[in-house]
């Protein structure tokens, strides 16, 4: 476990490299031409990015990059 202390800019700066970074994979993932195989990498990375994201972000941010279960199936 590691602990860290840092700013509230770096802070801010680290909640919009997550989200920038999110909503290119949740961009990505609606591609008809990426291959499932690749789909399923990128959904780890977003679950591990997102697993940051709630760290440094308020609640009601956080809620903004939740996955609808129903559409994450037909992804």
């Amino acid at each position: 476990m590691f602990g860290i202390i840092i700013h509230e800019k770096e802070k801010l700066e680290i909640q919009y490299l997550l989200k920038r970074e999110m909503d290119e994979i949740l961009y990505d993932l609606e591609d008809e031409r990426i291959d499932h195989i690749v789909k399923r990498a990128m959904k780890e990375r977003y679950k591990i990015l997102f697993s940051l994201f709630t760290r440094v972000a308020p609640h009601n941010e956080c809620m903004n990059y939740i996955i609808d279960t129903r559409k994450k199936e037909k992804m």
